[in-house]
């Protein structure tokens, strides 16, 4: 039973979640020899305050990327 895990920064609308999900299991299905009622996407979506990359959250590159776009 294949069982495909995404972690996303919040921020996408429920249509592109499920867009989202409906894709992988369509992949998962073209690409593993399995029933399409044994495949589970599960998405986690993270608060963009609880992602960091290099020491930076995501909110705080979101905060620089607006303050640049408005000088």
């Amino acid at each position: 039973m294949p069982q495909v895990s995404i972690t996303l920064a919040e921020g996408r609308t429920p249509a592109q979640i499920r867009d989202l999900m409906h894709e992988v299991h369509a992949a998962v299905l073209r690409t593993v020899d399995t029933r399409p009622e044994y495949i589970r996407v599960v998405v986690h979506e993270v608060p963009r305050t609880h992602w960091a990359t290099g020491d930076v959250t995501l909110t705080e590159m979101d905060a620089t990327t607006q303050a640049e776009e408005q000088s």
